[in-house]
């Protein structure tokens, strides 16, 4: 019984989010109470429950989203994007502009969130595909590959953070082995794949054609790059998240703002800014750890993990099915990877498989086949002007060769490393 009200509260919520329009906070807090209700758990305690479940949720986070969004505001208003771009396409020549923007997409996507990646690099895409009259989206594809690879597998990206937090991960290591299965996915999804779209000869949205910044506006490039790698760098030598962003915010005041003559008022304005283009997952991310606490308290996560752990199907497979199917429910690689954390932390406890690589299996079945309900999927279609034909023609299958692509190389690395 509680394995059915589970399955009747994820098509109640993916209903919601997707045919009713209803905001995901509101969504996620209507099905946790329909959930508490239809499991037999107390009125009061279920409210109790949907407290505790959003504040562990966000007090895990919470810093790593704030100081991540300070960090990419503060590169993309320093010019520090700018100088890294053109740096790499320097040093690439225009033979080999796409391995260029394959680099920048990485680079950038490590500590940028999708979105604000997205809205950085893609104008500057444009505008150099407009200069050596080349298709667009032929130039562009290997760097949306890897701004969407960099979100779906990464820490400290939303979902990937909240998986490692959840399943109890090592972010040093997650991160590390995301990048190993990063590099294939992004090859075969954003190189190779991405070759096949060069006959698609829309000319992109003029209004995005960046201007070209003087060099004296722009950073050095030893700190542009630097400001980018930092967390990484940080994160991989310590695994401690929060001091590592921290310390490169930190970083990136001074060296972005401060030497640069920029006033503090300004910064703290940039600042400010940031945190209210993220304010929105804060709820959604409370709304999810409330669902995941109902679920636990009601005993469904502990019979789920008693199910999986007769399964014939390995976990990890488990894992990516049932974040693929939440992705292309609701549209949000987001959504489908938190709410998918919460019914696998018992599944982890039971079968004993490597949680790092658990994190990564869900990430990647968080980006399964983009299509309408997708806010990249639009972002795509404003800037490079495409039909919708073409986007799933183009993106959507990206995204879906990345996804299996990033099962296989999750597969694969459990077989050599036990």
């Amino acid at each position: 019984m509680p394995l059915l009200i589970t399955l009747l509260a994820i098509i109640f919520l993916v209903l919601l989010i997707s045919y009713f329009r209803i905001h995901v906070f509101i969504a996620f807090l209507v099905v946790s109470l329909f959930a508490g209700f239809s499991l037999g758990i107390p009125v009061v305690k279920i409210v109790g429950s949907i407290q505790k479940g959003m504040g562990d949720t966000l007090s895990s986070i919470v810093y790593i989203i704030a100081l991540g969004a300070m960090l990419g505001k503060l590169v993309a208003q320093s010019g520090a994007v700018d100088q890294i771009s053109q740096t790499l396409i320097k040093l690439f020549g225009q033979k080999y502009l796409r391995w260029a923007f394959l680099f920048i997409g990485f680079l950038v996507g490590l500590p940028l969130f999708y979105s604000v990646g997205f809205m950085l690099l893609a104008p500057i895409a444009i505008t150099v595909a407009t200069r050596y009259k080349i298709p667009a989206i032929y130039i562009g594809f290997p760097l949306i590959t890897s701004l969407s690879v960099t979100q779906g597998f990464l820490p400290p990206h939303p979902a990937p953070l909240l998986l490692v937090q959840q399943l109890h991960a090592n972010m040093g290591k997650t991160l590390f082995l995301g990048i190993i299965i990063s590099i294939p996915a992004i090859l075969l999804g954003g190189m190779l794949f991405g070759k096949t779209v060069k006959n698609i000869l829309r000319v992109p949205n003029s209004a995005f054609v960046a201007k070209e910044l003087a060099p004296e506006e722009m950073p050095s490039k030893t700190i542009s790059f630097l400001s980018v790698l930092l967390p990484v760098i940080l994160i991989a030598i310590n695994g401690d998240p929060i001091i590592s962003m921290l310390i490169s915010v930190v970083f990136a005041i001074y060296f972005l703002g401060i030497r640069r003559q920029v006033g503090i008022s300004e910064i703290t304005s940039q600042l400010t800014d940031s945190i209210k283009e993220v304010a929105m997952l804060f709820l959604i991310f409370g709304g999810a750890g409330s669902l995941k606490q109902i679920l636990v308290e009601g005993g469904v996560s502990a019979e789920i993990a008693q199910m999986m752990s007769h399964s014939s199907l390995h976990p990890f497979i488990l894992g990516w099915l049932m974040a693929a199917f939440i992705r292309v429910s609701v549209g949000s690689s987001t959504v489908a990877g938190i709410t998918t954390a919460g019914f696998f932390v018992p599944v982890v406890q039971a079968t004993g498989v490597d949680p790092n690589l658990m994190v990564l299996s869900i990430g990647s079945g968080s980006m399964m086949f983009a299509h309408v309900n997708d806010t990249g999927f639009w972002l795509f279609k404003e800037y490079f002007q495409l039909s919708i034909k073409e986007i799933i023609r183009s993106y959507s299958i990206m995204e879906t060769i990345i996804s299996i692509s990033g099962l296989l190389g999750v597969l694969c690395l459990n077989y050599f490393m036990y």
